[in-house]
């Protein structure tokens, strides 16, 4: 019995096959790329949040540091 078997397809434009691990590298090179800015963000984001959290945690403390003495300035005026 005869058995049809198609003819292997050809692309029109042949590519060899150092092209696929090559566009695989690019790919993993591209994504290495995306996540390593992902991270400066990420880091960026997170030293922002700290300096923000030291300049409340300093305005605090001024706060306390103005309060103490507006409290020893009027006992100073009670005693005068």
């Amino acid at each position: 019995m005869f058995t049809f078997e198609p003819a292997p397809t050809r692309s029109a434009y042949p590519q060899p096959e150092s092209y696929r691990s090559n566009a695989m590298s690019l790919m993993h090179e591209a994504l290495a790329r995306a996540q390593y800015s992902e991270r400066l963000d990420e880091a960026e984001h997170v030293r922002r949040r700290l300096r923000h959290l030291a300049a409340a945690k300093a305005n605090r403390r001024a706060e306390r540091a103005l309060s103490r003495a507006r409290r020893l300035s009027a006992l100073a005026d009670l005693r005068a």
